[in-house]
């Protein structure tokens, strides 16, 4: 059973405490708390010093946790978190406690220290991101897991794909197949955007219905065991225009060049600039307007980001996505998207729908 592998995460936290002069960190965000110790709840706070941790619930979850949280003490105070630690004195033998402040509101900050007073609370933002990103095997397996679904998901829509079908049909259809093949939930809602809808690389679906000679965007995934996935394919419905094969080709170039280049240690802006020198050379490079890739794991987007802005080194384990596009208003949209985990000497893909431009 893979529950005792939570506590030796509470070492990571505190290892940051170290680096950071600080001799307590009080746990907000919910997805780090699941990380740490394994709570999959809506409510809770985690209080870890250096000889100690205290886990914060109210009542509805009291079974819950006891079941699931690893390493460290339960508590169930009701929803009076902040002022239970007040209370029991928790804080009493700290002086510096990191809050995130990413994920905690001014409000409560300024609640906190009104309650807690003798204790300095300084904000830290992106407090364990680079911890959450490097995946255990046990991760990684669950992301494989969950991408797996999404690839038989997407192997089933194909059927579904063909002139008169709204958008909106085929993503209910998504929706359906991910929780009948065992999805807690969506990890986001699904994109399906048809002809020049796939211009939008965000499009929400709609009732427009396919055409003959559409291009169509699917971009999809769902969380199993708390995990995501998220794959992206382009289909096209009849023969495509010419230039829509040469644009596809583009990007799959783009995409494999990058997926060959990716690696632990570089980082995230050389890995975006891979994929996009292909496209730029081609002389479509306006044409992608976002970044390359993003993180994934408890969360759909995760640090780190594949972009021009990431200077930071890309870290061993971590899964990231790789997801160039190319984009013509009015026209249509083209990406492709898959998950890879980065290992010392280059990335294993844990993606298996095929890649070659489909004419359904």
């Amino acid at each position: 059973m893979a529950r005792p592998m939570m506590a030796p995460r509470l070492a990571a936290v505190r290892a940051r405490l170290a680096e950071l002069d600080a001799d307590a960190a009080l746990l907000t965000f919910l997805p780090d708390i699941r990380w740490a110790v394994g709570f999959t709840g809506s409510n809770g706070i985690l209080l870890v010093t250096e000889n100690d941790a205290h886990f914060l619930t109210d009542g509805r979850y009291q079974a819950q946790a006891n079941h699931e949280v690893v390493g460290a003490e339960i508590h169930v105070p009701g929803y009076k978190l902040f002022e239970f630690i007040a209370e029991r004195k928790l804080l009493d033998d700290s002086k510096t406690c990191i809050v995130q402040s990413d994920h905690l509101t001014v409000d409560e900050l300024d609640r906190l220290r009104g309650i807690v007073q003798d204790v300095r609370f300084e904000p830290e933002p992106r407090l364990l991101v680079r911890e959450v990103a490097s995946k255990s095997e046990e991760e990684i397996d669950k992301i494989r897991a969950a991408q797996t679904i999404t690839d038989a998901v997407y192997g089933d829509l194909l059927r579904l794909i063909k002139p008169g079908v709204s958008e909106q049909n085929i993503a209910a259809e998504i929706v359906y197949q991910h929780l009948k093949r065992g999805c807690d939930r969506m990890s986001f809602e699904p994109i399906v955007a048809a002809g020049a809808r796939g211009a939008l690389p965000h499009a929400r679906p709609s009732n427009n219905q396919i055409k003959q000679g559409d291009m169509v965007v699917i971009d999809m995934g769902g969380v199993k065991d708390g995990y995501a996935s998220d794959m992206t394919r382009t289909v096209a419905v009849g023969d495509p225009e010419e230039e829509a094969r040469v644009v596809y080709q583009i990007v799959l170039d783009a995409q494999n060049a990058a997926i060959e280049a990716a690696r632990a240690g570089m980082t995230g802006r050389e890995l975006d600039q891979v994929a996009r020198s292909v496209i730029e050379e081609a002389g479509y490079g306006e044409a992608f307007s976002h970044s390359l890739g993003h993180g994934i794991g408890l969360q759909t987007h995760e640090w780190p980001s594949l972009s021009s802005r990431t200077e930071a080194k890309l870290p061993l384990g971590v899964a990231v996505t790789i997801e160039p596009g190319i984009y013509l208003p009015g026209k249509y949209g083209v990406r492709i998207e898959d998950i890879v985990v980065l290992t010392e000497d280059g990335c294993t893909n844990l993606t298996a729908s095929p890649k070659e431009l489909l004419v359904l």
